[in-house]
């Protein structure tokens, strides 16, 4: 594997890809240091400090620690993720999006220039209501509030949401991997440092040595499964009859079709994980209405705060509809990325077919009826992962927001990158990062 890491600047191409995804995620981490004009950025991470645990230290994670800086990347990536879920479920009821998206690289263009245009509306509605949050989260947070602060705030969130989405699609283009999921790998990998020392310099007080001892063989465990779920799959056995094509005769040959436990990687979870921030953040909104909050008795504010109060790490309702959504998701994607009724058809074309099962139709339901098996327990294997860790860690009292859905992002984008990584390697006879076998192809953002 180290002698992989080395080869990687023996290949120019690569060194440029590898380099050019440095300097992008250089870009992107000084960025999450610049402030929005009018915010009192230390009396916010002093706030932040006793929030660690909430739905306020789940959506720092994610946007890297930029919402703690009160950052221009405050937003992060969340609008675009959301307005991407957005489109592909609204892909799958218009048919004039379904035609789209069946006209290739022109209708991907289109799509994703719906989805651009989506992302700035979307960045203009949060960042209003990050601004009437950063309001609610007491005095001295903002230091004059009014409608210039607010236009202010909103410009300033929204150009640097859309300047974070220009750099995942530079990284996706010219780079290694998905930019997306690589900016939120990289958020969340910078701020494990601060957060592993701050739990060992509290070890003792808070909590015991032995449960810090027993929460990090879990997590190596955990890693352990992720990828062992990651890279499982079921093997169907395909025959390939002998075929003569004009005068040349190309004998039959067995091969095996890998049907994967968790097509969806991690977007399943960032899915979830997004869509499950909306109601608490609206919530949050509401109660900073000053009409609201005065109004502490009223059946508006009694809501708010029931949705606040559920909708976060921690509250019973909030582990239900967060696996729930995940489940779904699972469903959701693997029914976009795979096509059982085009690969029978393919399979038919090249005279290939599953023993035991007739071409054409058959062979369909046979995939989609095995697909279908499989990918509940790869989701059900999911939820555990994303929801247990965060349990354990509330029961344990350690105090860092670092559960299943991070260890998640942060195994399979490695996984993918190292598999890009790995392709090009090969490509130029260069040994992968295995002796034997090479690592498995997984989607991602």
């Amino acid at each position: 594997m180290f002698s992989a890491f080395t080869n990687i600047f023996k290949v120019p191409e690569l060194k440029s890809r590898v380099l050019f995804v440095l300097g992008i995620l250089l870009v992107y981490r000084i960025g999450i240091h610049i402030p929005v004009p009018g915010v009192n950025v230390d009396a916010l991470s002093n706030l932040f400090k006793n929030q660690s645990s909430n739905i306020l230290g789940f959506l720092n994670l994610f946007s890297g620690g930029a919402l703690k800086q009160s950052s221009i990347f405050a937003l992060g990536v969340m609008p675009y993720i959301s307005m991407s879920i957005i489109l592909q479920l609204l892909t799958a009821v218009i048919p004039t999006l379904e035609k789209l998206s069946k006209e290739g690289e022109m209708g991907r263009r289109k799509i994703t220039q719906y989805t651009r245009i989506g992302t700035v509306a979307l960045c203009i509605v949060q960042g209003t209501g990050t601004t009437y949050l950063l309001r609610s989260l007491g005095e001295g947070v903002v230091f004059h509030w009014g409608l210039g602060f607010q236009v202010m705030a909103v410009l300033a969130l929204t150009t640097g949401t859309v300047f974070i989405m220009w750099l995942g699609e530079q990284i996706t283009e010219y780079g290694i991997g998905n930019g997306m999921s690589i900016i939120i790998f990289a958020g969340i990998v910078a701020g494990l440092p601060s957060q592993l020392l701050q739990t060992f310099n509290m070890t003792g007080h808070e909590f015991s040595l032995f449960a810090l001892i027993f929460f990090l063989l879990f997590t190596l465990a955990l890693i352990a499964f992720i990828v062992i779920l990651q890279q499982g799959a079921r093997k169907i056995p395909v025959q390939y009859a002998t075929r003569v094509v004009g005068r040349q005769v190309f004998k039959g040959q067995s091969t095996q079709l890998p049907l994967k436990v968790d097509y969806s990687g991690v977007i399943a979870v960032i899915f979830a994980s997004s869509i499950l921030v909306f109601p608490s953040q609206i919530a949050r909104y509401i109660q900073s209405v000053p009409a609201v909050s005065t109004d502490v008795n009223g059946w508006l504010y009694n809501f708010s705060d029931f949705i606040v109060r559920n909708f976060q790490p921690g509250a019973f309702i909030y582990y239900v509809l967060y696996s729930s959504l995940i489940v779904f998701f699972c469903y959701f994607y693997t029914a976009i990325a795979f096509n059982p009724t085009d690969l029978s058809e393919n399979m038919k074309k090249y005279g290939g077919f599953i023993p035991g099962i007739r071409p054409g139709q058959p062979t369909a339901e046979f995939i989609d009826r095995t697909l279908t098996r499989i990918t509940i327990w790869g989701a059900l294997a999911v939820c555990a992962i994303a929801v247990f860790p965060e349990l354990i860690t509330r029961k344990l009292h350690i105090p860092i927001y670092f559960g299943g859905t991070s260890l998640l992002i942060i195994v399979g984008v490695a996984l993918d990158t190292m598999k890009q990584i790995e392709s090009h390697l090969l490509m130029r006879h260069y040994d992968g990062f295995m002796k034997k076998g090479r690592l498995k192809g997984r989607s991602a953002f």
